[in-house]
């Protein structure tokens, strides 16, 4: 059985316009626990756009985080406050939106997360840790073992950066691809165009398991697609443990401006049970969690899942 997933690092241009959203989010959320934020990003070829909606008691410099984080770089700002339509919904502790969320758990690597992608993301990091610049890597596994190899990174030679690899697999017979295009010197928005939330499957479980949809990053936790999507990891860790259960997934389904979900789904080793949606509130969900402190810029370097964050546990 062949298994494939990639990661990207920090400095890849769709990660960068995540940690941007996400970190507009924290300070809003370090200075007023209640607001409310959607902020999008897209940047490339020395521009970062910003636009979105904000309710919040905090002033924030929204020009200064996105400098921090992407470098000397012009940046537009578009930002208006939530529209009172969505708002009265929000206010009764309704969804902020409809939506559909997948959480997933399984006992193949101690993170509770599929083995493929943990090899992906954690072959990035330590390429990464060498050379901090814009960068990916895809793994391949057959029957649980590496197979292929694919690292592309910035300023990197193709031999150096094989022979790194080669230390880190310590396999002879895995194939392994660095560079295969050629050594590369311009990345991040120099070299391309980056937009919040593009990167869904190295956000979540990788490309085996299915996903609602929805973008985590730049969404204050009264948006489902974020609130929700952690609450779903958390069960499916919880019942995988309380079952002791090689893999759950859980579907939870809501309506905009509605507080129970429409949907509240187990499937633990193949068998489908029901989930009591009253715990599953916005408003619960965000307490049982703890969501309304800043946290989320660093979700969006390594993936929300399996980093040992609130909702992993």
């Amino acid at each position: 059985m062949l298994r494939t997933a990639e990661s990207v690092s920090p400095k890849h241009p769709d990660k960068i316009c995540d940690r941007i959203s996400d970190a507009i989010l924290d300070e809003a959320l370090r200075q007023d626990p209640e607001s409310r934020v959607a902020i999008e990003v897209m940047g490339g070829h020395g521009i970062v756009s910003i636009t979105g909606e904000m309710t919040t008691k905090a002033y924030i410099s929204i020009r200064d985080i996105a400098k921090r984080i992407a470098g000397n770089i012009g940046v537009q700002v578009n930002v208006v406050q939530q529209s009172p339509d969505i708002a009265q919904g929000v206010d009764q502790g309704g969804a902020g939106d409809q939506g559909i969320m997948v959480g997933y758990a399984c006992d193949e690597t101690p993170q509770k997360m599929p083995l493929e992608v943990m090899v992906a993301r954690n072959l990035c990091d330590f390429i990464y840790s060498v050379y901090p610049y814009d960068g990916k890597t895809q793994v391949t596994l057959e029957d649980g073992e590496i197979k292929t190899v694919v690292a592309s990174f910035q300023n990197t030679k193709q031999e150096d950066l094989k022979s790194l690899v080669e230390d880190w697999v310590r396999d002879d017979s895995v194939e392994i691809y660095c560079n295969p295009a050629g050594d590369w010197t311009t990345g991040g928005f120099d070299a391309d165009t980056g937009v919040t939330g593009r990167k869904l499957m190295v956000d979540n479980y990788g490309p085996r398991v299915p996903i609602g949809g929805g973008a985590f990053s730049g969404k204050d936790p009264t948006k489902v697609d974020r609130s929700a999507a952690y609450a779903a990891r958390n069960l499916a860790v919880r019942m995988l443990d309380k079952h002791r259960a090689k893999e759950v997934f859980v579907y939870l389904a809501y309506a905009i401006g509605r507080a129970m979900p429409v949907q509240a789904t187990a499937i633990i080793d193949g068998v489908e049970m029901n989930i009591d949606p009253t715990t599953l509130t916005p408003v619960n969900i965000i307490e049982t969690l703890n969501l309304r402190k800043p946290q989320y810029e660093k979700t969006a370097e390594w993936g929300h899942f399996g980093n040992n964050f609130t909702w992993d546990k």
